[in-house]
């Protein structure tokens, strides 16, 4: 499993798993596009690299999603697969998908921002828990 979904009252909460940080990292971003659109339907046919820097683990995990949610919004762009690696107050991924068509992709619900609110990333048994704005 990749991430699951969370109980909230109005915004989205999913907790992601992997085996390593880098791994919930890549699954959180694939459950933050897994509540916009049905992310299963993305083919991987256009690949960009993101960098962000952070002061720790959890303000690296909010500017990678925050990231890739301008770059859903401004350059309306689906990702599906994501490769991170993270070093010391730097993160760099390359992801993969194609350009959003509201026909294939099947829109869920909007995400209208990151937040820090119950955020969480967990080193000793990795996971992220991360609650979206909708």
């Amino acid at each position: 499993m990749r991430y699951k979904l969370l109980e909230h009252t109005a915004d989205s909460l999913i907790k992601a798993f992997g085996s390593t940080v880098e791994e919930c990292f890549e699954n959180a971003a694939y459950g933050m596009f897994d509540q916009m659109i049905d992310a299963g339907r993305v083919e991987l046919k256009k690949n960009i690299n993101i960098e962000v820097a952070g002061d720790d683990l959890d303000s690296l995990l909010y500017n990678f999603l925050s990231e890739l949610l301008f770059i859903f919004d401004a350059k309306k762009l689906a990702l599906a697969e994501f490769e991170v690696s993270i070093k010391d107050h730097g993160l760099s991924c390359t992801a993969w998908g194609e350009p959003f068509d509201a026909r294939k992709h099947a829109p869920k619900k909007e995400i209208k921002a990151v937040t820090y609110h119950m955020l969480k990333v967990e080193e000793k048994e990795p996971s992220v828990t991360v609650l979206f704005d909708i």
